[in-house]
């Protein structure tokens, strides 16, 4: 009753956007989103601070693969 529900798992157009982390040189802080194929617009979704955040993003939108980083 109280307890966290599941994520559902969340869709994005892969023919038109690529999933990535975008790392800071500068800091280290590592983003995930989405890299518009067309435009080359990044769409940040999270901040990732550890391997969890990480797990949880792919799960979210269903990715099997570690996305590539794009510093």
């Amino acid at each position: 009753m109280f307890g966290r529900s599941k994520p559902k798992p969340q869709r994005y157009d892969a023919a038109v956007q690529k999933p990535i982390l975008h790392k800071s040189i500068c800091t280290g802080e590592t983003t995930a989103g989405f890299l518009d194929l067309c435009g080359g617009r990044y769409h940040e979704v999270m901040l990732i601070r550890s391997d969890r955040d990480l797990k949880a993003f792919m799960d979210a939108y269903g990715i099997d693969a570690v996305p590539e980083t794009k510093y």
